[in-house]
């Protein structure tokens, strides 16, 4: 398995843990009675949780784009030091961004999406080349 795939599956795996969190903070602020029903009137998570579901769609959405850049590089056999590179930069900048989120760290957060997002872009360029 190539590097980036790894990295992939491994993100992957970050975000099975950060629905964990959400799950088990959402489910303490708002009860097992409600988490347990058909929700049809929402909450509104604030706090912890709050920021717990917010981080974890954070990285739904980044995940999309990290998946298809990984797909095109290993799709296209072009796997290079380089986009290893920019594979663990992007898993490291996720597993540093659920702290970040979960605790408030300003700017901190905003810098490590960065990085984060700079890694798959620079990725999606490199199998352009």
């Amino acid at each position: 398995m190539t590097p980036e795939l790894i990295a992939l599956t491994l993100a992957a795996l970050l975000q099975v843990v950060q629905f964990t969190i959400y799950s088990l903070t959402a489910q303490r602020q708002v009860g097992t009675d409600y988490a347990a029903s058909p929700r049809d009137e929402p909450r509104q998570l604030t706090g912890l949780a709050g920021r717990a579901q917010r981080a974890m769609n954070n990285h739904f959405e980044g995940l999309i784009l990290f998946g298809i850049a990984v797909f095109v590089i290993t799709a296209s056999d072009q796997a290079t030091p380089f986009t290893a590179a920019c594979a663990w930069i992007y898993l490291g900048a996720r597993v540093l961004y659920v702290p970040a989120y979960l605790y408030g760290w300003t700017p901190g957060r905003s810098l490590i999406w960065v990085a984060g997002f700079l890694a798959t872009v620079l990725m999606l360029l490199a199998a352009l080349l």
